[in-house]
């Protein structure tokens, strides 16, 4: 079968690779495709790093194709558009997040929910039918289709808006499916790490009473008088937890560790909703009296389609809704993930692509 042009003209690439289980990433070359008709192709200036980018290198999920390039909170200024895209042109400000493809046919994508797509296609991963591995973020430049990428408004600084893209949308899109985006509702959002900040903000954004569910009593100071929560809870008090009893219409659980789901149950008001967005390795224990008797419902919720990542970034522009971050270099990013899996980061790494990565 003939090359297609794209094929035959591929762009070189360059980024940060990790090659075994060990999750050492070190410099690699690679390419990309050259930019088709739908396409618009961007410099990539920041990558957010997501603790899935921890569990996709190490292969802890079992699906790592080696080389791998993480990175799926990617942002930057458009270079190239093809030549039947009128949506972006040459210096936009733009971005790429957990997704690149979707069938665009099924029930799901019809809806706008191209996450829940049976054949949603990761920014990066192994090969799927006849697409090729996926390179993410951590490189150079990003070639994507134009319904795939994103548009950033002027005010919002690209390097705090890249982790929107999957932590921002994870919380922002089960606020507004499950209805606890409406002011006055009482929101409790369990975990204070990269999500849980997120959550926090945008909540206060909707004009909801929050409050931070944490094991950890030294995070009260930061979740109220930084972050701006109304109250905070801390989950190993029992006082505190049977005084809070029935007083919360939701909850969003970011926690991706193994942890007891009944005290969170009992927090919630009759009909309330235990939504969690966090990823442990192994099940979780689900007491089911307690849902009987209060008509509670536990459910999950993954990211966001295109039209609702878009509106949650446009939301985050009118209300000036950004991640705290440390920026750091790309030769950091393996002490990065060694402080990632610690969860020592305030709230989330950003790795300055633009500035500071260089060919090998």
């Amino acid at each position: 079968m003939p090359k297609s042009p794209e094929e035959e003209h591929p762009q070189k690439a360059f980024g940060w690779a990790a090659r075994d289980t060990s999750g050492v990433l070190s410099p690699f070359k690679f390419s990309r495709r050259a930019t088709r008709d739908e396409d618009v192709t961007f410099k990539v200036l920041y990558c957010g790093m997501c603790h899935s980018d921890l569990h996709s290198v190490k292969n802890e999920w079992g699906s790592t194709v080696y080389p791998l390039v993480p990175g799926h909170e990617i942002v930057g200024v458009v270079t190239e558009v093809g030549s039947k895209v009128e949506k972006f042109k040459v210096g936009d400000k733009v971005g790429v997040g957990c997704l690149i493809g979707a069938c665009h046919s099924c029930d799901s994508c019809n809806n706008d929910l191209e996450n829940y797509c049976p054949k949603m296609i990761g920014t990066h991963g192994p090969p799927y039918e006849d697409r090729p591995v996926r390179y993410g973020g951590y490189s150079n430049m990003m070639v994507a289709n134009v319904r795939f990428v994103l548009r950033f408004p002027e005010n919002l600084p690209l390097d705090a808006s890249a982790p929107l893209l999957c932590a921002g949308i994870t919380v922002y899109s089960p606020m507004k499916y499950f209805g606890l985006s409406q002011p006055g509702m009482h929101l409790g959002v369990v975990g204070l790490g990269g999500l849980g900040h997120m959550a926090v903000k945008f909540a206060k954004a909707f004009g909801v009473k929050v409050t931070v569910i944490s094991t950890s009593p030294s995070k009260k100071n930061e979740a109220i008088h930084h972050l701006g929560a109304d109250s905070f809870l801390v989950s190993r008090d029992s006082e505190q937890m049977q005084a809070a009893t029935g007083t919360m219409d939701g909850i969003i659980d970011t926690v991706s560790s193994i942890h007891p789901l009944l005290p969170l149950i009992g927090l919630l008001k009759s009909h309330g909703k235990l939504v969690i967005v966090g990823a442990p390795d192994r099940p979780l224990e689900l007491p089911i009296f307690p849902l009987l008797m209060g008509r509670k419902i536990v459910a999950g919720s993954v990211i966001g389609g295109l039209k609702e990542t878009q509106e949650m970034i446009d939301f985050a522009g009118k209300h000036n809704v950004t991640a705290d971050i440390e920026v750091i270099p790309m030769d950091y990013v393996n002490t990065a993930m060694e402080r990632l899996a610690k969860s020592d980061v305030r709230y989330r790494f950003v790795i300055d692509i633009g500035n500071t990565l260089t060919v090998a």
